[in-house]
């Protein structure tokens, strides 16, 4: 068997007979349909993966920013019940007039 010196190993040739039989079988036509439908599911998957991420992303950041505005919101809440009652009390201390004079 003449034969280029890169072919006469035996392992490259096994080789090169795997990877024409890969190639046979890419041509028949169940094989095509089954590698069709297996990137579909593929790129489906990534866009359901990017998306769960994005939504991790969201609810880490939330959970951040509700961390750091509840001792604000907090400090809000007793000013805002403060300025009430003083509003309240100033309220009383003010003279009323009769609506009629």
């Amino acid at each position: 068997m003449n034969s280029p010196k890169w072919i006469s190993d035996k392992k490259t040739r096994k080789w090169l007979w795997s990877g024409a039989a890969a190639l046979l079988a890419v041509q028949i036509y169940y094989v095509q349909e089954m590698l069709a439908a297996l990137f579909i599911f593929a790129v489906l998957f990534a866009f359901g993966a990017s998306a769960a991420f994005i939504l991790f992303l969201f609810d880490q950041a939330s959970q951040r920013t509700v961390t750091w505005a509840e001792p604000q919101a907090k400090r809000a809440v007793l000013a805002a019940r403060r300025g009430v009652a003083q509003l309240g009390e100033f309220s009383k201390k003010l003279p009323h007039r009769p609506l009629g004079a």
